[in-house]
């Protein structure tokens, strides 16, 4: 296949970085119990050691390649399922039945894991360089001054279509009218920005606007209010979408503010593992209200899944030889974040490069934005 997305689907030239920190599992869903998942194209399996501390390995044993996640956990180690070999929590074979040597190539790779902010990262490029100072920072999932509420979809689709997704909301008019949106949404065109060459902002403030149907419900105010929000968008996978809305008679500083974390890890070159997180700044003890927002935003991004798969399926038919075949406006965004994406992945190949510190994705408190209460003649 020569085109340019069949090349880059079929991963004759990559399409994710491997020395970056991604999102293997909330830390909630690794215990002592053996989860196999697939990362980056490759199977591997997480636990915890009794100790707590989280393992990430390759789901192979090195005797005849059978999945380790078939075995069982037996104390400090993990037992084959196949001929018994156990394997302690830094990949060494320890033990072999039936005999006392134990062959100094039985080892399972693996992988630099670290438990931060309810979530569990993993470096699946070069362990030498896995820098824990480079996590992304999403602390507002663990934050006393912020509620989340979180949840996991499956993606049978290219972890940069839903980057593209994420970058242009003005999808929300049409694909979320029951939800989060509405035709202001796209009416008002993004302000796009390149930050220090790490961080793509889109933002948009739309003015004197009536409210979609989930910013009723949070604010229970059926009145007209200011809306902003920003789409912001890390290198390879961290995504967040700050939303403000306040009454327009009030001010900025007193918006209801949800931060909404998009952390993607790519499994295939044509499915993706989305973990998100709306954390919230308001009714902060409103149990209902978490519960309600979980639904709603899994509801959401239940019908960002029937459009994105759709578009996979197309694209892997079709083959076009660019995506979008027509440009808009509203594309500038999703272009700027794969041509970065691009730049980083070069700059991968080329030297091993890791990429720098993450810079903040947003700044604490929220609010006293540059839009104002001003209604628009």
């Amino acid at each position: 296949m020569s085109s340019k997305i069949s090349e880059e689907t079929t991963s004759e030239r990559p399409i994710w970085m491997r020395n970056a920190w991604y999102v293997a599992a909330f830390a909630s869903e690794v215990g002592r119990s053996i989860l196999p998942r697939k990362l980056l194209g490759e199977s591997i399996i997480l636990y915890r050691s009794e100790a707590g501390t989280p393992v990430a390995m390759q789901d192979r044993c090195p005797h005849r390649l059978v999945p380790l996640s078939i075995g069982s956990l037996r104390g400090p180690v993990i037992r084959c399922g196949y001929h018994g070999l156990e394997f302690d929590t830094n990949g060494k074979c320890v033990a072999v039945p039936g005999q006392e040597v134990v062959p100094p190539g039985a080892r399972v790779r693996t992988f630099p894991v670290v438990d931060k902010y309810k979530l569990l990262w993993i470096w699946m490029g070069a362990s030498e360089l896995a820098d824990p100072s480079l996590i992304p920072d999403v602390h507002w999932i663990d934050d006393p001054a912020w509620v989340p509420s979180t949840g996991y979809h499956r993606m049978e689709a290219d972890f940069r279509l839903i980057t593209d997704n994420l970058l242009d909301l003005s999808h929300e008019a049409y694909v979320h009218q029951r939800t989060i949106g509405n035709d202001a949404v796209a009416d008002e065109p993004a302000r796009v920005a390149v930050e220090q060459e790490r961080l793509i902002h889109a933002d948009r403030d739309m003015l004197n606007i009536l409210p979609p149907p989930f910013f009723e419900r949070i604010m229970d105010y059926k009145g007209r209010i200011n809306r902003w929000q920003s789409a912001i968008y890390m290198p390879p996978g961290t995504h967040m979408t700050e939303a403000g809305v306040y009454p327009v008679e009030t001010s900025s500083s007193k918006a209801f503010v949800g931060r909404v974390l998009h952390l993607l890890t790519p499994e295939t070159p044509t499915s993706t593992h989305y973990f998100w997180a709306m954390n919230r700044n308001y009714r902060l003890e409103d149990e209902q209200m978490t519960e309600f927002i979980r639904t709603a935003v899994a509801h959401t991004f239940d019908e960002d899944k029937v459009v994105l798969e759709l578009q996979m399926q197309a694209i892997l038919k079709e083959q076009p030889a660019h995506l979008p075949s027509v440009a808009l406006r509203a594309d500038a965004a999703p272009i700027r974040a794969r041509r970065l994406l691009a730049r980083l992945i070069d700059a991968e190949l080329q030297n091993g490069a890791v990429v720098a510190p993450p810079i903040a994705l947003a700044n604490d408190p929220p609010g006293n934005r540059a839009a104002t209460n001003a209604v628009p003649a």
